[in-house]
This record gives C-alpha cells, sequence and structure tokens, in this order.
C-alpha cells in the first residue's frame, strides 16, 4: 500500500496531468526502489546514502521489473496507465521530481527517456517464440527427393 502522502502527491499530479494512470506513478515508484537495489548488488561500492540512477539505468530497470511483474500482458498494463513509449516513463519521473518526490541532478532531463528502446522490442518480443530457420526443417527435407 502506498503511503498517504505519496497517494495525495500522485492526485494532485494526476488533477493537473491525466495522461497517465495513479498506478503508473506507483509502477516507477516501485520499479525505481527495484532498480537502485538491483544496482547495488552489481556494484555494492557505488554511492553512499545518495545513490543516483541515470534515465537509461532507470528505463532498462522498469523494463526488467515490468516483465517480472506483469510478464506478457506488461505491455498491455503499461499501456493502459497511458505509458506507451519510453518518453512517457520520462514524464511519469519528471512529474514526481515536479513535486519533489524525487531529485534530479543538473545533467538530468527528460531527452534521457527518449527512444531508449520500443516497447514492442521490449515487452513483447521477449514472449515470441524464437524463429526457426527453416532451412533443413523436415517438410523441406521431404519434398527434395
Amino acid at each position: 500500500m502506498q503511503d498517504p502522502d505519496f497517494s495525495e502527491i500522485v492526485s494532485l499530479i494526476c488533477k493537473e496531468d491525466p495522461r497517465f494512470d495513479k498506478r503508473a506513478y506507483g509502477f516507477i515508484r516501485l520499479g525505481l526502489d527495484h532498480t537502485v537495489k538491483e544496482l547495488r548488488k552489481k556494484d555494492p561500492g557505488r554511492g553512499g546514502k545518495s545513490f543516483h540512477v541515470s534515465g537509461r539505468e532507470l528505463l532498462d530497470g522498469l523494463r526488467i521489473y515490468a516483465l517480472d511483474q506483469f510478464g506478457p500482458l506488461a505491455k498491455t498494463v503499461l499501456n493502459d496507465w497511458g505509458i506507451k513509449r519510453c518518453s512517457d516513463f520520462g514524464d511519469i519521473v519528471f512529474n514526481l521530481i515536479e513535486y519533489n518526490v524525487f531529485s534530479k541532478t543538473t545533467d538530468d532531463q527528460r531527452a534521457d527517456f527518449a527512444d531508449i528502446y520500443s516497447f514492442d522490442e521490449a515487452f513483447v518480443k521477449p514472449f515470441q517464440p524464437a524463429r526457426r530457420s527453416r532451412r533443413g526443417s523436415s517438410a523441406e527435407t521431404v519434398g527434395q527427393a
């Protein structure tokens, strides 16, 4: 369950910017926590108490988190919440920054979230069956007798 302050802030944001469902903001918050946790595992010496995550790192973390949470429905769920491209993640992050829920460095910008991956490549392709080469398949071999 989200804490009341976060929920109230998200309600205010959604009144100003109704493009995204409230659940999208909770997902981004949990996805950031997941991303930080995974990055700390990979590099325990990185950052002290304060831990900065770049836009690209967050996008990768959100991709992994969405696949873990929603599996083959990841794209459908995200689309239902109004998230259809990487820049939408960035818009949500920057809405949270404007309300001081997240912080940023002077180098961080919305453009960091632009076109890093397509949603089909990120959320659909991992669940599509691998294409098998037709060369040497039994159907083709039988016809060559």
